[in-house]
């Protein structure tokens, strides 16, 4: 299964950001979930960066100076199923919070190994743990509701990182650059194109009493060019298309012995991002996932 049954949680880090996106309205006929998943595949090639099952398809979402439909069509022309039929019809998405229901309603506590509690300021954690995050989610993605975000905390749990200089590139809500500072890191940085997401890492690394180490960035990747510094932890939560796009700046500030920490993307993407690490001089070091989601670690 595609995994997003997306509502609040999954569109808003990708619709609340300064930049427009096309909503792709896909009719799959017959429709089935072996067709959908296919499908969400095959046109993630054309720059879709996230998916919505409906009754009778799928909507995917697109940067409009992303969308490639040229691509499109060619994976709809394509389509390897026997027997299915698929239209579509491209329009501008909405422009509205998407996050509103999900900030009035917060989420439960997340426990992940029994070592890791992540909760929200409505809804304590009933038993301790070895480390608490509180993450007050406004107009950001990151609360570890999300496979991906919790395979990173998972590899953040088993990693030596005292005293090592972490970057978190697409913070969110800074939940992985407060989830290394309180397993030992020294200091964080964070970058997130969208304002909204770098004040709200800002805003959960005081209530987390981290902000003297982390700092956050409002910008894409090319804010990494001004870093005097180099990393010893790099994570990206994003997309496979930017994560492709980007990874050879992610390259150029990790320090020698640096782990590159990936995921926001498929097991079927990891072939792809495999090829592009190893053509800069990375070493996959490991694989995990979480349904249909991926996560994969690098070392120079």
């Amino acid at each position: 299964m595609i995994g997003f049954s997306l509502f609040f949680v999954s569109l808003h880090r990708f619709l609340t950001s300064y930049m427009k996106y096309y909503e792709v309205n896909m009719t799959i006929e017959p429709c089935s979930q072996d067709a959908q998943d296919l499908l969400a595949a095959l046109t993630a090639e054309a720059g879709m960066e996230t998916f919505e099952e409906t009754p009778t398809g799928l909507k995917g979402y697109a940067q409009q100076q992303l969308l490639d439909k040229e691509a499109l069509q060619l994976a709809i022309d394509m389509f390897p199923m026997e027997g299915i039929s698929i239209s579509y019809t491209v329009c501008e998405a909405e422009d509205k919070d998407w996050n509103e229901q999900w900030e009035l309603e917060g989420f439960e506590p997340i426990v992940i190994d029994n070592r890791l509690t992540i909760h929200d300021g409505r809804h304590l954690p009933s038993e301790p743990s070895d480390i608490s995050i509180e993450i007050d989610a406004h107009m950001a993605f990151g609360t570890g509701t999300h496979e991906t975000t919790r395979m990173i905390c998972r590899q953040l749990l088993d990693m030596e990182l005292q005293d090592k200089r972490v970057l978190d590139c697409g913070c969110g809500t800074g939940i992985l650059g407060i989830c290394a500072l309180k397993l030992g890191a020294a200091s964080c940085v964070g970058y997130d194109i969208d304002e909204w997401s770098s004040d709200n890492t800002r805003h959960n690394a005081v209530i987390n009493h981290v902000d003297d180490r982390l700092v956050p960035y409002c910008g894409d990747a090319s804010v990494l060019s001004s870093f005097a510094t180099e990393f010893n932890v790099i994570m990206a939560n994003i997309n496979r298309n930017i994560l492709l796009q980007d990874m050879e700046r992610f390259v150029s500030v990790m320090t020698p012995d640096a782990t590159l920490i990936l995921s926001g993307f498929y097991l079927s993407d990891c072939k792809k991002l495999e090829e592009r690490a190893r053509s800069l001089g990375l070493l996959l070091s490991s694989v995990t996932s979480d349904g249909d989601w991926a996560c994969m670690s690098f070392t120079r």
